[in-house]
């Protein structure tokens, strides 16, 4: 059973992508990722504002110095230098990555494991970063497809990669997503998450090792957005359990204000 809050998932149960670039920093330049079977090697520098975080966690550069991810990947609201941040490379063993310690940890104060709500939380940096950010969604997302990357599992049960992977995923709809979860007793929250996955026929989704990484989607100028933030799911690409984000839009409010009160 894929882990209930991905606390390795690289947030997005990123996929079950098969294939790895030949050479470091070297992938496949397609940004057409497989959407039925699983992720493809992403471009490098495709996106400058994704995080790797050194405990096993994904993010997303949302300020010069401020990175958003999963409630359930980080401790307790207060000073942390203990997290490291790693930008601008798509293998993790790059000697060209941008490597960036943390001073402080916000967490949402409304996050709870057991309604799996309000997860996410915000990792100042020791210093901005010249760096590009990725904006939020303001509006609730009602449609797809969404693009998901990370470092986590490619299969259900297996290791992290070395090599970053993207895939894009379908929306899918809160009664369908609600109506799958909690008919297997898991909670669901329409308003503060958001679904995405191929339902009966799964083969695409974000896992172990990619929590807390971002999902995104264009906008009408063709600029990714971050929409959702990988949050949990049962077992990964599974036909019948898409993978579960928190909403961007749900908690803007409170993201906005929580960066203000970090400056």
């Amino acid at each position: 059973m894929r882990k209930l809050l991905r606390a390795a998932v690289l947030g997005f149960a990123l996929v079950a992508a098969l294939a790895a670039p030949a050479h470091a920093d070297s992938p496949d330049k397609s940004d057409s990722p497989n959407k039925v079977v699983g992720g493809v090697p992403a471009p490098l520098g495709a996106y400058p504002w994704l995080a790797r975080l050194s405990m096993g966690c994904g993010g997303s550069l949302i300020t010069p110095n401020v990175v958003l991810t999963a409630a359930h990947c980080v401790g307790a609201t207060g000073p942390d230098t203990r997290v490291q941040a790693l930008f601008g490379v798509v293998d993790l063993e790059s000697p060209k990555a941008i490597v960036v310690d943390s001073v402080y940890v916000y967490r949402s104060p409304d996050y709870s494991t057991a309604g799996r709500g309000s997860d996410w939380a915000l990792v100042k940096l020791s210093r901005k970063l010249p760096v590009p950010t990725v904006r939020l969604q303001p509006a609730v997302a009602t449609s797809g497809p969404f693009r998901v990357m990370g470092w986590g599992a490619a299969q259900e049960g297996g290791e992290q990669q070395r090599y970053l992977l993207h895939a894009d995923v379908p929306f899918v709809d809160d009664a369908t997503c609600g109506g799958l979860y909690t008919r297997y007793g898991y909670p669901f929250s329409a308003a503060a998450m958001l679904c995405a996955g191929v339902v009966g026929v799964g083969g695409v989704d974000t896992c172990q090792g990619d929590s807390g990484g971002p999902m995104v989607a264009k906008d009408a100028t063709g600029v990714f957005r971050q929409v959702g933030i990988v949050s949990w799911g049962i077992g990964c690409a599974r036909p019948q359990f898409p993978g579960v984000y928190t909403e961007i839009a749900t908690f803007l409010p409170a993201i906005s204000a929580a960066i203000t009160a970090l400056a």
